[in-house]
């Protein structure tokens, strides 16, 4: 009788697979798969543990979007999550921000820190003087109710930007 080894819980299934051996549908589906892999973080705040995982997230989130999208992480005073919100919707170079909107979701969410982000289609992460204009009036309307900006994140491709790091906060 010939016994078939039980293959090692330690393995990587994954291991050595290029991406550019993938088709576009295996592609779609691996996002997928790591979006619901990272679901469980996202819900129990992980997803904020480290700016790794939260930078990781957006890109995955983000991947499929043709069109720029702004949201928020919306924190407690211990920066744990309360919500990850999409807020505006924009075309392929551009969205409308209103900081009216932003101001009212957080207070209606109870929130004593954000974290700003968006993408940007063209999958460059680059910010923007616009992006830069918005954070500060974002900013400026949040600090009127107390509630602080940690970040702005903006999410290309391959690579996500944060103002705070480049001291643009």
């Amino acid at each position: 009788m010939s016994v078939t080894p039980i293959q090692s819980q330690t393995s990587d299934r994954f291991e050595g697979i290029c991406p550019e051996e993938l088709s576009d549908l295996e592609k779609e589906t691996l996002v997928n798969l790591a979006l619901v892999v990272l679901a469980p973080k996202r819900l129990s705040s992980d997803l904020l543990s480290t700016p790794d995982i939260s930078r990781r997230y957006l890109q995955l989130s983000l991947a499929g979007c043709k069109n720029e999208v702004f949201g928020c992480f919306f924190l407690d005073n211990r920066h744990r999550l309360i919500a990850e919100e999409k807020l505006f919707f924009g075309t392929i170079d551009g969205t409308s921000v209103h900081p009216r909107v932003v101001v009212q979701r957080t207070l209606e969410l109870n929130a004593a820190a954000v974290i700003l982000w968006h993408n940007h289609p063209s999958g460059v992460a680059e910010p923007s003087q616009s992006d830069q204009q918005i954070t500060h009036r974002l900013k400026d309307a949040l600090a009127l109710v107390d509630v602080r900006v940690l970040d702005h994140l903006v999410v290309g491709s391959e690579t996500t930007t944060s103002l705070a790091e480049l001291g643009l906060l």
